[in-house]
C-alpha cells in the first residue's frame, strides 16, 4: 500500500520572516494524538485570534521557532493554528509532552510566523488517488487538510532518494546524462554525469511528494 509525505511549501508565505515574539508554554490540555506522532496530521498550536492575524496564518499553519535552554539548537514546531482567547496573546500552547521532548523544558521563550513549508504523511486508501499524477498536476488540498486550496505537484524522491525528473516521462527509474538539478548539482560550468532518476509519474515506490499551494 502507498505511503506517501507529502511536503507542501506556501510560496506567497514572507521569505523575510516577520516573527512575533512569544512565550511558549506546554500544556496538558492540547491534545496530541497517535495520529499527530505519526504526522498523519499536524501538532496543535493555540494561539489567541489577534496574533493569528499578527502573523497572517490565512492556511491555518504556524511554526514557533525555539532555542534549546542551554545550548544554540533552534527548534521549530509546525502546527495547525487552534484560535482560543483564553490564550493570552503574548503566550502561545502546545501539547506538554511534545514541548518537552523537543526543548527538554515546558515553557520557553519563542517566536512564531507564518509557516513557509510543513509535511503530511498519508497512507492506504487515502494515498491511492496519488498513483499514476504527474509532475505539474494539480490535487485537491483536503487530503492534507487544506480545504478549498488546490497544490501543485513539483516533484519528490523514492526510498532511496533517488529524485522525480519532470523532464523523464512515466514511472521509470533510469540511469541519464544530466546537466544540473534535480538529481545533480554542477561544480563547475559545463559539467555532466549519469545519475540514476525517477520519471515524472507519482508510483508506489515513491515516498517523498513535494507540492506547492497553487493560488490563481
Amino acid at each position: 500500500m502507498p505511503d506517501f509525505k507529502i511536503v507542501i511549501s506556501d510560496p506567497k508565505a514572507p521569505k523575510k520572516e516577520n516573527p512575533v515574539k512569544v512565550k511558549v508554554k506546554g500544556s496538558p490540555e492540547v491534545e496530541h494524538t497517535d495520529k499527530m506522532k505519526e504526522q498523519f496530521e499536524l501538532p496543535l498550536i493555540k494561539v489567541n485570534k489577534k496574533l493569528v492575524e499578527k502573523i497572517n496564518a490565512i492556511h491555518g499553519v504556524a511554526t514557533i521557532r525555539m532555542i534549546k535552554p542551554g545550548t544554540t539548537e533552534k527548534v521549530k514546531i509546525t502546527g495547525k493554528v487552534v484560535m482560543d482567547d483564553k490564550v493570552p496573546e503574548n503566550e502561545v500552547h502546545v501539547n506538554a509532552e511534545l514541548l518537552i521532548n523537543n526543548v527538554g523544558v515546558d515553557e520557553v521563550d519563542g517566536v512564531i510566523f507564518r509557516a513557509r513549508a510543513w509535511q503530511i504523511r498519508i497512507s492506504g486508501e487515502r494515498a491511492k488517488p496519488l498513483i499514476g499524477l504527474k509532475v505539474g498536476d494539480l490535487i485537491d488540498g483536503s487530503i492534507v487538510g487544506l480545504k478549498g486550496v488546490k497544490l501543485e505537484i513539483r516533484g519528490g524522491s523514492d526510498s532511496s532518494g533517488f529524485p522525480i525528473r519532470p523532464d523523464i516521462s512515466g514511472g521509470v527509474k533510469k540511469r541519464v546524462l544530466l546537466s544540473g538539478p534535480p538529481g545533480f548539482h554542477p561544480k563547475r560550468k559545463g559539467e555532466r554525469r549519469r545519475k540514476m532518476v525517477r520519471g515524472n509519474m507519482i508510483t508506489e515506490d515513491i515516498v517523498q511528494i513535494n507540492t506547492k499551494i497553487a493560488y490563481r
